[in-house]
């Protein structure tokens, strides 16, 4: 990555946001300032991956769909200058081998001593509830020893909900930045019951610093036919 190209931009993006959203910061002293680390956050917005780096005292990475970077002409160019500068690393979205690969990226991230974002619920939550998270970034954590640093961000939806053009300037939004939290002590990363109870310690934290409702299950989409409506409802890990 270009570090060069990240600073401009995360000064450049820091200060538009800065200037419309008006962050409330808190809890910035509980990022270490070395070494790698996982920042777990609820996932109410698209400007999610934008609250969190313009908050954080250090770089924050997160995983943005590889089409982000894979555009042509002028306007692929300029989302991918975009997107790389504001510490943006681009992954294939998808199960399977897909998700195995942005696990490895993101564990390689960790062991080159940085700070990653991650969502646990896996995706954007509609209507403001907390959903259950998924054990992906419990395995990373189990797998890399990085401490969880939970994240609480509130408002975000309002200051711009889904597929709204432009940002509301009458909206202010707060980021929460929680203790770090050791997960390592809940076992090994092949457990499945090590990554179930650290999931469900992660995401309780996450839910004291949103305050948002729980909606005690996961966040995915419809089924579009009988086969997904029957996965859907047997007992399985959600990764």
């Amino acid at each position: 990555m270009n570090r060069g190209a990240y600073s401009l931009g995360r000064l450049a993006i820091g200060s538009i946001a800065r200037l419309i959203y008006r962050p409330r910061i808190e809890g910035r002293e509980n990022i270490p300032r070395t070494g790698g680390v996982i920042l777990a956050s609820n996932h109410l917005s698209f400007i999610d991956s934008f609250a969190i780096p313009v908050a954080a005292p250090r770089p924050v990475h997160f995983m943005a769909k590889s089409s982000y970077f894979d555009g042509t002409g002028f306007s692929g160019w300029a989302s991918r200058t975009f997107f790389t500068s504001i510490g943006a690393i681009p992954v294939r979205r998808g199960a399977g081998q897909a998700a195995l690969d942005a696990l490895d990226q993101q564990r390689q991230v960790l062991d080159q001593g940085r700070a990653v974002a991650l969502y646990p619920e896996g995706t954007r939550s509609l209507d403001g509830r907390l959903y259950k998270g998924r054990t992906g970034v419990a395995f990373l954590a189990l797998q890399t020893g990085a401490p969880v640093v939970p994240v609480g961000l509130i408002g975000t939806d309002k200051a711009l909900p889904k597929g709204a053009k432009l940002p509301s300037r009458s909206e202010r939004i707060t980021v929460r930045f929680g203790e770090p939290i050791d997960v390592t002590r809940h076992g090994s990363a092949d457990s499945g019951r090590a990554r179930r109870l650290a999931t469900d310690e992660i995401m309780a934290a996450i839910h004291a610093l949103s305050g948002q409702e729980l909606a005690g299950t996961y966040n995915e989409a419809p089924a579009q036919n009988p086969i997904e409506r029957i996965k859907q409802v047997l007992p399985h890990e959600r990764r």
